[in-house]
């Protein structure tokens, strides 16, 4: 029987990209959403025979319901694409805002159509409370059990490494590193010899080689195959440089003489990548190595998203907004609001509205960074920087489609220009529409950028945000630009 030589393995994202490999552990992945449905099924029943001793037909439908958005939500913020390697605060963080997401849904469909009438408010508060806490309960029980069985051997595969190199080293880190995975690492394979791979290693410089690495080698790639033979390892991954074509055509061939799985991880250690995927070209497969990761229902989700908490946002903050205005018209001459020409989605010009902060309005070739005690900024204006309230009127922008809640931050095109020069994927931070906020400022880069390390430090947490972009990952960044807004003092 042939090996079975699957589409190669991207190591940008090592923990669910090694979960995707076993095919022998898809009761889990069945048992766990079916267990959150009845946890949701559970907890409404239990509230509403504690309430009203009996279960309506009313209550199934709403439960049935609830499951089917719950688990759709959860596709949305991510939870049921979660591995057992996801830290637990994350996974309950995860809970609470599908959970939230269909409460939401839910009190929408109960205003529409007025079904709300048949619960009481005890009875929605109650299992509003008591849900998220069984579906929290359900998963943990569920890590114990897998976790316990994986201990016994069950459910875990032997995984064979070949080629001792930077990556083959990083990937064996990575099956040690989450054992909760269900992988045995079974070790390292090579035709070099210890010495000449310490030798290539640092040749290459890759100064990944500890000392203790040498114990992971097994053997030369004949023992691979010949251990692939006995049934000793079941999943193998060819982590050999892509130049070595020759070899790992000689390898598959091989091992086509086994019923091993095979998986081959391209060394693109070498490149940037920026939310690589797997994409067809007619019948030709191809990786992408800088893409736009917010393409069909992510895309809609966070353009939706946007529409709906900006109007939210301007219905709150239209009241200061118009008193912002008019004590800026009084307290110094020049307009009201600030158009400043940045770049935006796939580097194409915008026109960034803000309060005016400023007794200038720099917009051409050079523009100079405000810094701390800038005499160009207003007694007004300071505050205005200091709270981000100069922002505001951004959320025109998030409407009108140039710019959205949360992404990167849109610099000045003179800045652009200058720094595009200076740092490597500069420009790649444009590949998604530029936010009023972003990953970037909730981790302390606000300010001035005086040294070219700390707009180095902005562009890298860039570049994080649009590898790992989700729905909940932006709301996270909401609630967290509220306290860090007022808390920083970077801003002026």
């Amino acid at each position: 029987m042939p090996a079975d030589v699957s589409t190669p393995v991207l190591p940008n994202e090592p923990a669910s990209t090694l979960r995707s490999i076993v095919t022998g552990r898809a009761w889990c992945e069945f048992l766990q959403p079916t267990l959150d449905a009845a946890s949701i099924m559970a907890s409404l029943v239990l509230v509403k025979t504690v309430a009203r001793g009996h279960v309506d037909d009313a209550a199934w439908a709403m439960g049935l319901i609830a499951v089917i958005v719950f688990l759709l939500a959860g596709q949305l913020t991510g939870l049921q694409r979660r591995d057992r390697a996801t830290a637990t605060d994350d996974e309950i963080l995860g809970i609470l805002g599908t959970w939230c997401l269909t409460v939401l849904v839910l009190a929408m469909v109960a205003f529409a159509t007025r079904y709300g009438q048949y619960f009481a408010r005890s009875v929605m508060l109650g299992w509003i409370i008591l849900c998220p806490s069984m579906i929290g309960l359900s998963r943990m029980c569920l890590r114990i059990v897998q976790m316990g069985l994986m201990r016994q051997g069950v459910g875990v595969r032997r995984v064979a490494i070949a080629g001792m190199n930077r990556l083959g080293l990083q990937t064996h880190a990575n099956l040690n590193e989450h054992p909760g995975l269900g992988y045995q690492a079974a070790g390292i394979y090579d035709d070099r010899c210890w010495d000449r791979l310490q030798s290539d290693l640092t040749t290459a410089g890759d100064n990944d080689s500890k000392e203790g690495d040498e114990q992971f080698l097994r053997g030369n790639l004949n023992d691979l195959v010949d251990a692939a033979k006995r049934g000793d390892v079941e999943t193998i991954l060819v982590t050999l440089p892509m130049r070595a074509e020759g070899r790992i055509a000689n390898l598959l061939e091989e091992l086509s003489d086994t019923t091993a799985s095979v998986y081959i991880v391209p060394d693109f250690f070498v490149f940037d990548l920026l939310h690589s995927r797997w994409t067809q070209f007619g019948d030709l497969p191809a990786v992408s190595v800088f893409e736009n990761p917010l393409f069909g229902i992510d895309g809609w989700t966070k353009r939706v998203s946007d529409v709906v908490l900006a109007s939210l946002g301007l219905i709150v903050v239209g009241l200061p907004m118009i008193l912002i205005a008019a004590a800026i018209k009084l307290t110094s001459t020049g307009p009201v609001f600030f158009r400043q020409q940045r770049y935006g989605l796939d580097g194409q010009v915008i026109r960034v509205w803000k309060f005016r902060s400023m007794r200038v309005c720099d917009d051409g070739p050079v523009v100079k960074q405000a810094t701390a005690h800038d005499p160009r900024v207003t007694r007004l204006g300071a505050i205005l920087r200091k709270t981000s309230l100069d922002e505001l009127p951004q959320l025109f922008n998030v409407l009108d489609g140039s710019m959205s809640l949360v992404g990167p931050r849109p610099h000045a095109s003179a800045h652009n220009e200058e720094y595009r020069r200076q740092i490597r994927g500069y420009m790649l931070r444009h590949k998604v529409r530029p936010g009023i906020t972003g990953l970037a400022q909730v981790n302390g880069c606000r300010g001035e950028t005086e040294t070219i390390e700390k707009m180095k430090r902005r562009i890298d947490f860039d570049h994080q945000y649009i590898r790992s972009w989700s729905l909940w990952l932006d709301w996270r960044i909401l609630v967290k630009t509220l306290w860090v807004a007022w808390k920083q003092p970077e801003a002026y």
